[in-house]
């Protein structure tokens, strides 16, 4: 595959040398000669010199045959012009990083439109959403991100008493627009058949429209449940981004920042959560933000040294699970060594992210769940693929659910009786073994 990026920083850098380790042909664009020099020194790529936003410089790295292009400068402007005019001269798909959450906001406007830009994509955001899967049972906050908001994604635990304990899916009355993405039954995840049955302590994930999925909650749980207590050492990006991924449900969220002014737009910006203006690298001011008594602590501070110290301290302190980003790789073992339970790198995350894109076929993005058992795909209908040609009930979905489709930017759950359309984008959950016999259903095939 041809891919064109545009920024030959550590994360354009990286993402360089994941694809050609993977066999890609790569071409690196930056206004830095020295830097293109620095990043194509081990690397078997081409470098182009010159703006990210100049035609000239973006015919040279030759964006008309590309397959994909990734805008991944310091700067968000750079990156919607770069990656909107990579897409104009004829790029297949075109990728903007983002670093200003007002950009992926879609309720006030839709920047990724008006670009004409494939997706937008948050180096922070996907950092806190791996954070984030792994505090939530089933951790599909990704779909959320792929349907652009649009529907809600609502996990609850079947709890005891529930009408629905020993019923099948198939005799539960449930809302047109509502659907069981997943079932969580011990340590397996699944995607729910018509037979399957729920006992007490499986965790649902309720994937729906906001007006119909706060009634269907009531039918598994009798009483709400008790709240998780989640400190997030770091009011940044990844901090706000996981604060916003928590704030509905049954998460109680408090944010430690050190900058007073940070603080005051935290608060304006997650009225539901609770912002301490607080140093989470004070032992003495973790003690007084009962960091001990927390259900899980993440540190998301922006340096990995503070945050070993945090998760270090909080550990001591006897708080439950421990969360952190590390930026270095080499910190990996010695977060392990210091029995922080899980560690997030910002640069493994995007890798994932982009293969997922260069995979080929429909699919435009490509998760899974955090025991990996299933994967999330945001796919392309193709034209003349058999979902195009008759009802979803008459396809063979063994194990696959379409959650979602996007149409006309439109997000809606689709019914049994919908028709998909060549072009539209679907949000596809899929048992990671069927994977090869579901992507069929979107591909175009031969009459």
């Amino acid at each position: 595959m041809n891919v064109v990026i545009l920024g030959a920083g550590t994360v354009g850098t990286s993402i360089a040398q994941v694809l050609c380790e993977n066999g890609h042909n790569v071409r690196l664009v930056d206004y830095s000669a020295e830097t293109l020099e620095r990043s194509g020194e081990d690397l078997d790529i081409q470098t182009i010199v010159g703006s990210a936003c100049d035609a000239v410089t973006l015919f040279q790295a030759d964006v008309l045959n590309a397959d994909l292009c990734l805008a991944v400068t310091s700067d968000d402007e750079v990156n919607l012009v770069g990656a909107s005019l990579c897409k104009a001269m004829g790029a297949k798909r075109s990728i903007s990083r983002i670093f200003e959450p007002r950009y992926l906001d879609y309720s006030t406007f839709d920047y990724r439109r008006h670009f004409a830009i494939d997706n937008l994509l948050s180096l922070e955001q996907l950092t806190a959403l791996e954070l984030a899967k792994t505090i939530r049972a089933n951790g599909l906050f990704t779909l959320e991100s792929f349907a652009r908001g649009g529907i809600e994604i609502q996990e609850v635990e079947v709890q005891a008493g529930s009408k629905v304990i020993g019923q099948s899916l198939r005799a539960i009355r449930m809302p047109a627009n509502v659907r069981i993405g997943l079932v969580t039954s011990g340590k397996r995840s699944f995607i729910p058949h018509a037979d399957d049955a729920f006992a007490e302590g499986d965790r649902i994930t309720l994937v729906g429209e906001r007006a119909e999925i706060r009634g269907v909650v009531k039918l598994f749980q009798i009483k709400a449940p008790p709240h998780l207590d989640i400190i997030i050492a770091g009011g940044g990006k990844v901090g706000f981004y996981l604060a916003k991924s928590l704030e509905r449900e049954r998460y109680r969220v408090t944010i430690m920042e050190v900058d007073e002014e940070r603080c005051h737009e935290l608060a304006r910006q997650l009225p539901e959560a609770t912002i301490l203006h607080a140093n989470a690298t004070s032992q003495a001011e973790m003690r007084e933000a009962r960091v001990g008594k927390a259900d899980v602590f993440i540190a998301a501070t922006g340096r990995d040294e503070d945050n070993i110290i945090c998760g270090v301290e909080a550990r001591e302190l006897g708080t439950a699970r421990i969360l952190s980003v590390v930026r270095r790789p080499d910190y990996v073992n010695v977060l392990e060594k210091l029995q922080i339970d899980f560690a997030v790198s910002p640069r493994v995350v995007m890798a994932q992210q982009i293969l997922g894109m260069v995979s080929g076929g429909p699919i435009l993005a490509s998760e899974e769940t955090a025991d990996g058992e299933v994967l999330i795909w945001e796919v392309e209908v193709q034209p003349n693929s058999p979902v195009t040609r008759i009802p979803l009930k008459e396809l063979s979905l063994s194990q696959t659910l379409i959650a979602a489709i996007v149409r006309d930017d439109y997000v809606r759950v689709p019914t049994a009786d919908d028709v998909l359309k060549p072009h539209d984008s679907a949000v596809v959950l899929v048992n990671r073994q069927l994977a090869s016999e579901a992507i069929k259903l979107f591909t175009t095939t031969k009459d």
